[in-house]
C-alpha cells in the first residue's frame, strides 16, 4: 500500500480538533482553561482521570497512563492500523490524504478491508431503505407491516433507515458488484453465502436476508456494521432460518455482537444528570421508546448482555434503568445482568409497573406514550430490592432452609460489587427483606467468600501446574526494564521536548554510550540527541518520522501533555547528565579499587595502569558538567 505523505499527517493533526475525535467516544466536560476530561475509554474507572488538551492535540489518562494524539486514539478505540486511522480521520473530517506514490491513494484492491466493509454497509443500508420506500410489492407490503402491524411512523423509518430485503434479496449483490467492492469484502461482509472457490458473480452471491424487515445496526460511533432482519410473511419457505423471528448478521471484521448495543450512538448524547440509560430487550423496544420521546433507550444485540457492553456504557453514564419484559425470561435476564452491572460500577434500578404481572415495554409505550415512563419510574426497584423479590417472592411463607438458600444466591450477587460500603448496604437490605439478623447474614457472607476464594486458589494452582513445562520447573520471567519514569534518560528526554534549546548543548556535553538504551526513554533520548547533533531536529510538533513504535509514541505524548514548571532547566539537565556519568563510570572505579586493595600474585594486571585509570575516572567524575548554551 502506498505510504502517506508526512505533510498529510501534519496537516491532519493541525486541522482536526482532538476534542471532536475523542468526543465521539468519551463524554467530555470542561476541566479548567481549554482542557477537558471524562471517563477513560481504556480502563474501568468511576472518577474521570482522562484529560484532553486541544491546544496540544494530546490526551493523557492519569489513571492508566495511556497517552497519544488523534491518530493513536482512533487506532486504540477502533482497532485500526496507522494508515487506516489516518484514512478514517481524513474521510470523517474532510481532510484530503496524499500518498507518496501519487495523489490517487491506494486502489480498491489495496484499501483496508475493514474500511471497505464499513463503506459496503453504508451502501447496503441505503439500498435496503430505498427498497422499503419503493412503490412495488415488497415496499408496499413492508411499509404496511411497519405502520399497521408494528404501528411505527414512516418518519421513524427514515430516521433509522429501516429497509426491506425482498424474497430475492432486493438485488443487493448486483448493486455492490456495480460499485466494484472487492471479492474479499463481499465474502466477509456477512450479507451473502458464498463458496470459497466461486467467482463472485450475481449468481454466486446468495443473499443471507430474504423477505425480512431490515434494521441497520450501528456501532457507538454511528457507523452501520450489521443488520437485524425481522421475519415477515414475505420470508420464503426455503430460507435456512425461516423459523427464526430475528436473524442477525454473523460476526465480521467490523461486527462483534457482544461488544455493541443498539441505539447507543444516539442514546449516549441524550444521557446526563437525571437521564440514565434505559436498557430494553430488543431493537423494536428501543425504537418504540425513541418514537415516544425516550431518547436514552438501548438494547443488546439479541444475546445476553456482556461485560464489554457494560464497560462501554460506563464511559458515558453510570446510571442504568433496566426495563425487560416481566415474564420469566425477562426476570432471568435481569438477574444475569445485575451482578455484571455491579462489577462494572453501574448504579442499577429496575422499572416495574405496580399492580401488573406482565409488562411489555413495546405495548406499554405504544398505548400510553412517554407518560408510561414516569409511571414505571415511580415503582422502580433498587438493585437488591429487585434481586430479593426475584429470588424469594414470598419471604413470610419461606422456611429457614429456603431463606438460607435465597441468602446464598443473593450473596453471590453482592460479592460482584467492588465497594465495601455498597456490600454492607446490600446485606442490610437482604436482612430486612428476609427478616434475619444482619450479623448472621454478614457472617455467612464472609464464610461464603472465604470458601469461594479457596476454590479459586485451588483452581488457579491446578491450572498453573498444568502449564508447567516438562520437568516441573517454572520458567523465570525476564526482569522488566527499569521504570522509564525514574531514570535520568526520562528526565533528560522531557527537557529535550519542552526546552528544545537545550538539545544541541546536551548532545555535545557527554558521550552517548552513557545512555541506557534498554528502555524506550533511553532509545528516544539517543535518537533525539543525534538529531540535535546533526542539526536535523524537526521540532517537537513534527516527531512522527522519528517515532518507530506505539510505545515510543505513547511515551512522547505523555511527556508533552504536562508542561514542567522549572526555574533553571539547564541546571536540571546538568544534574541528569551527572547521574548518567556516575552510573557509567562508578562501577568501573569500584572494580579498580577492589583490584588494588586485593592484589593477586598471579594477576597480569599492571597496578600502575590501574592507578592511572583510577585517577582519570576520578578526574572525570569531579569535572563540572557545562552546557554551552551560548552556542
Amino acid at each position: 500500500m502506498p505510504s502517506i505523505k508526512s505533510t498529510s499527517v501534519r496537516d491532519l493533526k493541525l486541522r482536526v480538533n482532538i476534542a471532536d475525535v475523542v468526543g465521539r467516544v468519551v463524554t467530555l466536560r470542561k476541566a479548567g482553561g481549554t482542557r477537558m476530561k471524562g471517563l477513560c475509554p481504556f480502563h474501568n474507572e468511576k472518577t474521570p482521570s482522562f484529560h484532553v488538551d486541544p491546544d496540544k492535540g494530546l490526551y493523557h489518562c492519569f489513571g492508566c497512563n495511556k497517552s497519544g494524539d488523534i491518530i493513536s486514539f482512533v487506532r486504540e478505540t477502533e482497532q485500526f492500523n496507522f494508515t487506516e486511522a489516518i484514512e478514517a480521520l481524513g474521510k470523517r473530517f474532510g481532510v484530503v490524504i496524499e500518498y507518496e506514490e501519487g495523489s490517487g491513494g491506494p486502489s480498491r484492491e489495496e484499501r483496508s478491508l475493514r474500511q471497505e466493509i464499513f463503506d459496503l454497509h453504508d451502501v447496503a443500508a441505503e439500498h435496503f431503505h430505498q427498497a422499503f420506500k419503493a412503490k412495488d410489492a415488497a415496499g408496499d407490503f413492508m411499509r404496511a407491516y411497519w405502520v399497521e402491524k408494528r404501528r411505527f411512523t414512516l418518519e421513524l423509518a427514515d430516521e433509522f433507515k429501516i429497509g426491506v430485503a425482498d424474497e430475492h434479496g432486493s438485488g443487493l449483490g448486483a448493486t455492490l458488484l456495480k460499485r466494484k467492492f472487492s471479492d474479499e469484502a463481499l465474502r466477509r461482509c456477512g450479507l451473502f453465502f458464498t463458496r470459497d472457490d466461486a467467482v463472485l458473480t450475481i449468481g454466486a452471491l446468495k443473499p443471507r436476508f430474504r423477505g425480512r424487515l431490515m434494521i441497520p445496526i450501528r456501532d457507538h460511533q454511528g457507523r452501520v456494521v450489521a443488520f437485524t432482519a425481522r421475519q415477515t410473511d414475505l420470508t420464503p419457505a426455503d430460507d435456512p432460518a425461516r423459523e427464526a423471528k430475528y436473524v442477525n448478521s454473523p460476526e465480521t471484521p467490523i461486527f462483534t455482537k457482544g461488544n455493541l448495543l443498539f441505539n447507543l450512538d444516539r442514546a449516549r448524547t441524550a444521557v446526563g444528570e437525571g437521564r440514565p440509560f434505559v436498557l430494553v430487550e430488543g431493537q423494536l423496544d428501543a425504537l418504540r421508546c425513541w418514537s415516544v420521546g425516550l431518547k436514552t433507550a438501548i438494547a443488546p444485540q439479541g444475546t445476553a448482555i456482556t461485560e464489554s457492553q457494560l464497560v462501554l456504557l460506563r464511559r458515558y453514564q453510570t446510571q442504568v434503568e433496566c426495563f425487560f419484559d416481566s415474564d420469566s425470561a425477562g426476570q432471568k435476564a435481569s438477574l444475569r445482568f445485575l451482578p455484571m452491572a455491579l462489577k462494572a460500577g453501574l448504579e442499577v434500578r429496575f422499572l416495574t409497573l405496580a399492580g401488573t404481572d406482565k409488562v411489555d415495554p413495546d405495548l406499554l409505550f405504544l398505548e400510553r406514550g412517554l407518560a408510561a415512563y414516569d409511571e414505571v419510574r415511580r415503582g422502580a426497584l433498587g438493585a437488591m430490592a429487585f434481586a430479593c423479590r426475584a429470588v424469594l417472592p414470598s419471604p413470610d411463607a419461606a422456611t429457614p432452609e429456603q431463606k438460607a438458600g435465597a441468602a446464598r444466591q443473593l450473596h453471590e450477587i453482592v460479592s460482584a460489587a467492588e465497594s465495601e460500603v455498597a456490600r454492607a448496604g446490600f446485606i442490610g437490605e437482604i436482612a430486612t427483606y428476609l427478616k434475619l439478623p444482619v450479623a448472621a447474614l454478614q457472617k455467612d457472607f464472609l464464610t461464603q467468600q472465604h470458601r469461594q476464594q479457596q476454590q479459586d486458589n485451588a483452581r488457579n494452582a491446578a491450572a498453573a501446574r498444568a502449564r508447567l513445562p516438562e520437568g516441573g520447573v517454572q520458567p523465570v520471567a525476564s526482569a522488566p526494564s527499569a521504570s522509564a519514569v525514574n531514570t535520568p534518560e526520562h528526565h533528560l528526554l522531557r527537557l529535550c521536548l519542552h526546552f528544545e534549546a537545550l538539545g544541541p548543548p546536551m548532545a555535545s556535553a557527554f558521550p552517548h554510550d552513557w545512555i541506557d538504551s534498554m528502555h524506550p526513554a533511553g532509545v528516544l533520548l539517543n535518537r533525539f540527541l543525534s538529531e540535535f547533533e546533526t542539526n536535523a531536529w524537526p521540532g517537537r510538533d513534527h516527531l512522527d518520522p522519528l517515532l518507530e513504535t506505539a510505545e515510543e509514541r505513547t511515551l512522547v505524548a505523555s511527556l508533552l501533555f504536562e508542561t514542567p514548571v522549572i526555574d533553571d532547566p539547564a541546571k536540571i539537565a546538568a544534574e541528569g547528565i551527572r547521574h548518567l556519568r556516575a552510573r557509567a563510570l562508578e562501577p568501573r572505579l569500584r572494580q579498580i579499587e577492589l583490584a588494588l586493595s586485593n592484589p593477586r600474585a598471579d594477576s597480569e594486571i599492571d597496578p600502575i595502569s590501574l592507578l592511572k585509570e583510577r585517577s582519570e575516572l576520578q578526574r572525570m567524575l569531579r569535572q563540572p558538567i557545562v552546557l554551552n548554551l551560548a552556542a
